[in-house]
């Protein structure tokens, strides 16, 4: 048994997980783990290819898919988004961020394709939950994990367009929503829906045969019930995001709708790792991957959100480490968690990538223990 395997074990046998998948990968070498069970009953074992609810692991897919349009010159970086997101040409800001609702400026620039990929648009969620202009957009986006508790994309657009932003264009990170709206950028500007054009350029070139918005019924059996620990840290099923994901729904998410498994993400990390190549076939060019994996932040900016970031950097679509603040931290190493359980990162320094799938959701932005654990095992 290996250190892998006698730690995800360790935290099934403690309760604290019905089962896990991991998986670490160092150049061709690949161990990949898959522990426990299905669901609390233990009547499923977890396979290797089980599926899982990747949340915000989405993230990077889906910044690697619009610096495709980029690379097209479809959209340009400094390109406005009200090009191809109308709905958003003349947002307001509150006047500042502890401001009330009602208390707005125009915004003193316009939101651009590079503070949608940096996630610096104004739009999103900072450390501090209680600001008042926070409260409508948790409200717009109360879906969290679930597919089908989102309107669609036209009217999501329209109903964030009468949300103030909370800081300007471009000057301060905030979390998530910018990541939804690189998925409305590539559908309008790609004429494609978002699923469609992930699956044609990313999920069909690298053989990710198991990723998507929605799982088909024949495989439903593969995807684990999802938990959220009660009140007294016991595991109660998440009916909040436990459904709907046999078929698509109405406004798939690039900030977290994904379904995928260990081996189709060590595909994707893998593309990134080789600088945008995979088979022999580019998708994107190495200037593109380089930019997505490098801190676009600034010190201010990385410091202001310790909550989400804890120091670290953010590159387009998930975060990249900046100095070794924890044994598995290596400066350049890029990735992301997600909100069900999930965990994926790759380090170009060494080629190492490490994929952690679990269905148990987290309890705030602070990755748990097992996560922790995982990365120490692997560091």
């Amino acid at each position: 048994m290996t250190a892998l395997h006698e730690t995800l074990r360790r935290h099934v046998d403690d309760g604290n997980l019905p089962g896990a998948v991991g998986l670490v990968a160092r150049g061709d070498e690949v161990e990949a783990v898959a522990v426990g069970y299905t669901d609390t009953g233990r009547t499923v074992p977890l396979a290797r290819d089980s599926l899982f609810r990747l949340a915000s692991i989405t993230k990077p897919v889906t910044a690697a898919a619009l610096l495709m349009l980029v690379e097209e010159r479809l959209v340009g970086l400094d390109d406005p988004v009200a090009r191809w997101l109308p709905e958003l040409a003349a947002p307001m800001v509150v006047r500042t961020p502890e401001s009330p609702v009602d208390d707005l400026v125009p915004a003193a620039r316009p939101i651009t394709v590079e503070h949608v990929l940096s996630s610096r648009c104004g739009w999103g969620f900072p450390p501090d939950f209680s600001l008042p202009a926070v409260a409508p957009l948790f409200e717009l986006q109360r879906g969290g994990f679930a597919p089908h508790a989102v309107p669609a994309m036209d009217e999501l657009l329209a109903e964030l367009a009468k949300v103030p932003l909370l800081h300007q264009p471009g000057e301060a990170w905030l979390y998530n929503t910018s990541s939804d709206l690189q998925g409305a950028l590539i559908a309008r500007a790609s004429g494609q829906t978002l699923p469609d054009f992930l699956a044609e350029r990313i999920f069909e070139p690298l053989g990710m045969k198991d990723t998507g918005f929605s799982v088909p019924e024949r495989d439903l059996h593969r995807l684990p019930t999802a938990y959220q620990p009660g009140p007294d840290g016991a595991l109660r099923v998440a009916e909040a995001f436990d459904g709907g994901w046999d078929r698509l729904p109405a406004f798939p998410s690039g900030a977290g709708g994904l379904i995928s498994t260990a081996d189709d993400y060590l595909a994707f990390a893998r593309m990134l790792l080789a600088g945008g190549e995979t088979y022999g076939r580019r998708l994107l060019s190495p200037e593109s991957v380089a930019r997505m994996t490098s801190d676009q932040l600034t010190p201010a900016q990385r410091k202001s959100s310790p909550l989400f970031l804890e120091g670290q950097g953010w590159g387009y679509g998930g975060s990249v480490d900046i100095a070794r603040t924890e044994p598995w931290h290596v400066p350049g190493r890029y990735g992301w968690v997600g909100g069900t359980g999930t965990a994926a990162h790759l380090v170009p320094a060494n080629g190492k990538v490490t994929v952690l799938l679990t269905q148990v959701a987290m309890t705030g932005p602070t990755p748990p223990t097992v996560m922790r654990d995982f990365w120490q095992v692997t560091a």
